[in-house]
């Protein structure tokens, strides 16, 4: 079992906030297990990659 880190979590929370602000509900907050990133869906198309050294970027 993978389990995120101190990094990813800050980073994740931040998003998160960032997205609420723009009144954007998130709907979706997965742990890939595979690869130890994180996956959240802000809104319909707001898809988000976070790394395990905090590092994110923008998919769709």
């Amino acid at each position: 079992m993978i389990i995120a880190i101190s990094e990813q979590k800050t980073r994740c929370y931040i998003l998160c906030c960032w997205f609420t602000r723009l009144y954007l509900p998130i709907n979706i907050v997965r742990l890939d297990e595979r690869t130890g990133n994180i996956f959240f869906l802000a809104g319909e198309e707001n898809i988000i990659e976070i790394y395990p050294n905090g590092n994110w970027r923008y998919i769709a």
